[in-house]
């Protein structure tokens, strides 16, 4: 007993300096109502997403404001109208690769104009180094028939990023006590027990690590999702060489999709809806007639009872 005592001191001490780190968590159901500690990071490159600026923070332990750089996540979604979807597509595959980004994602599918006219769409999604996300949207916009929409945001991670490094760092020093405790252990259930400890705080280092890494790549490379439309389902509706505008335009238009919904409904009545109402119609029906039948036969075998009761009355 008087060689655990100071063992499972040193045990719980290790324990209790993990536990201050692991007490904040990026899930807000776990986050801490204290403002967290602001630790300086270390200097990163401009290509990294760091944005200049700096962010002073107290913690409620009164340590002292510390200097950071913000970290932002920048994204950017646009539409945009070009002659040739398929060849733009290309281009822009080659403009993310050439300025040091990649592919994520890429979709061509074919689509429909006003008139029934099949034509090719696509949407592709890509990543650059945040700092050439405004070359990259010049590149995309150029030579384009329309810019339809263009969106931009910005996620500040700054916080949750400072966060992580200070939990990582709790957790590390309660693995290096864990560590040294492990060297001085003598019996076989102290060590189990402390390698169960460390199996645990590796863990959380390792989660925690992976965290961090995914903010820093994200602010590093900006993403960009690009839907490409073809110029021909832009047009406005031709009916014989003439165009209407405005308010006919409209009306046109929307007879068409009155059609296109009616058309739609009637292929799904037919496909599904009949079919499930034949399904659960029939059987019921024949069980009404069954049960109608059932009372009429019991109906019919009443009335006659009474009669011959009736007759038998009358003879007595």
């Amino acid at each position: 007993m008087k060689k655990i005592l100071p063992f499972s001191l040193i045990t719980i001490a290790a324990l209790f300096l993990a536990a201050c780190g692991g007490a904040r968590s990026l899930t807000p159901s776990y986050a801490s109502t204290e403002a967290p500690a602001m630790m300086e990071l270390p200097a990163m490159a401009p290509e990294a997403g760091f944005v200049a600026d700096q962010v002073q923070a107290n913690s409620g332990s009164g340590v002292p404001a510390a200097t950071v750089e913000r970290l932002v996540i920048q994204n950017a979604d646009i539409s945009i109208v070009v002659s040739e979807v398929e060849t733009r597509m290309k281009n822009i595959q080659i403009m993310a690769q050439q300025m040091g980004g990649f592919v994520v994602s890429s979709n061509l599918y074919q689509s429909y104009t006003s008139n029934y006219v099949e034509v090719p769409e696509a949407q592709i999604v890509i990543r650059v180094p945040s700092e050439k996300l405004e070359e990259a949207l010049g590149k995309i916009k150029k030579d384009v028939v329309e810019v339809q929409n263009e969106t931009r945001s910005g996620q500040d991670v700054t916080a949750e990023y400072v966060d992580l490094k200070s939990r990582l760092k709790n957790l590390e020093a309660a693995e290096a006590q864990l560590n040294e405790i492990m060297q001085t252990a003598t019996e076989t259930e102290d060590v189990v027990n402390i390698f169960n400890q460390l199996v645990y705080y590796r863990e959380q280092i390792e989660i925690v690590k992976g965290q961090m890494k995914y903010y820093e790549e994200a602010a590093a490379l900006s993403a960009i999702t690009i839907r490409i439309i073809a110029e021909e389902k832009d047009q406005p509706i031709e009916i014989g060489g003439w165009e209407p505008k405005g308010i006919a335009r409209d009306a046109i238009q929307d007879l068409i999709y009155f059609y296109q919904d009616f058309v739609n409904f009637v292929i799904r009545f037919v496909i599904y809806i009949l079919p499930v109402w034949i399904t659960i119609g029939v059987p019921l029906y024949l069980i009404f007639i069954g049960f109608r039948a059932i009372i009429r036969k019991l109906r019919g075998n009443k009335k006659k009872v009474e009669p011959k009761a009736e007759v038998e009355e009358e003879k007595k």
